[in-house]
């Protein structure tokens, strides 16, 4: 097998793609569209799909119809993209110094002088307050509220590798969290939260949603610390940390405690939803079999290796459990 990503997939990870479609537009907007990272779907995808995860669960969960599903589907679509936008240009802004120093990123639109960061600023408030809006269909407060950790996490994030080598796991917090948002979509509230005199109170917790996305925040960490292996030279000089960074040659034992993890709690999510074999086979059986493989091949000293698993690995993952959840939703519908 040819693990070996191609240039233009080397070029997508440094965030200074250009591609075709981008000669329809000036010149003077390149450098923004190469901020967004809109040049490749993989970026948006990571936003997305455990919204999605999260809306075919609870629409398999209350036998939702499909127009209501899909409706709902293709606004959170949206505002993922919107908000994928703002998070990236965020990156860019806090990484900026860092980015500078590491061969791969130094032509991103901010160290190259392409965009200052009061535009880029303007710029991510723009996108953020494009995200916003495509939630008002929502209830606003519940939406606010649920979201709130997210915002912060996804603000903190950038600045996460400057005071630990977790910042996968603070990562995998931030994209596993669009779980719930999604089933929140759906009218399904992951936690059932009382606003008493003393603060809020949470008293329930929708286990099938909370327990898939532990398990989408161990499949987070594995993809990101392999994709952390693309700087890691780079990244122990500057002092910046990783799991990449923390553990060394001792990654694969890593990832292999990560990934058993991850099947524990995508067993756990099936067996409290109710879910059928469809799920166990596609999503768990599905999860399992790419990710060994990435854990297996990958040559975690090789940037190229380390590139093209990234990129593969989390495609494969993240197919095989948005289709085995919609074979649940699907025969969920016939048994109504």
């Amino acid at each position: 097998m040819n693990t070996a990503p191609s240039s233009s997939a080397h070029l997508l990870l440094g965030g200074n793609k250009q591609t075709g479609w981008m000669s329809y537009f000036p010149p003077a907007w390149t450098p923004y569209i190469q901020l967004t990272r809109l040049t490749s779907p993989a970026p948006i995808l990571l936003i997305y799909l455990p919204h999605l995860f999260g809306i075919i669960y609870a629409a398999t969960l209350q036998r939702s119809p499909l127009s209501e599903t899909l409706h709902t589907s293709a606004i959170v679509a949206a505002g993922s993209v919107f908000f994928s936008n703002a998070a990236h240009i965020w990156n860019d802004i806090v990484d900026a110094d860092i980015d500078a120093k590491v061969d791969r990123t130094r032509n991103r639109p901010i160290p190259r002088g392409a965009v200052t960061k009061k535009n880029a600023q303007f710029f991510a408030i723009s996108q953020a307050i494009l995200a916003l809006l495509c939630f008002i269909p929502f209830p606003f407060r519940d939406s606010a509220l649920y979201a709130l950790p997210n915002v912060i996490a996804t603000a903190y994030y950038p600045l996460a590798k400057r005071h630990t080598n977790f910042p996968q796991l603070v990562l995998g917090f931030c994209l596993s969290w669009g779980i719930l948002i999604g089933g929140l979509a759906m009218g399904v509230r992951p936690f059932l939260l009382i606003l008493r005199s003393q603060g809020v109170v949470v008293q329930r917790i929708s286990l099938p949603l909370i327990t898939l996305m532990i398990a989408c925040t161990f499949w987070t960490i594995i993809y990101d610390t392999v994709y952390a292996h693309l700087d890691l030279k780079q990244d122990i000089k500057l002092s910046v940390g990783s799991t990449a960074v923390l553990f060394g040659d001792r990654t694969k034992g890593f990832l292999w405690l990560c990934l058993a993890l991850m099947m524990l709690f995508i067993a756990v999510s099936g067996f409290t939803g109710g879910l059928g074999i469809s799920y166990f086979l596609v999503s768990g059986v599905g999860s399992f079999v790419s990710l060994s493989l990435m854990i297996t091949r990958v040559e975690l000293r090789n940037p190229k290796s380390c590139a093209w698993w990234f990129r593969h690995g989390f495609q494969y993952t993240g197919g095989a459990i948005v289709f085995g959840l919609l074979l649940e939703y699907k025969f969920a519908g016939q048994n109504t």
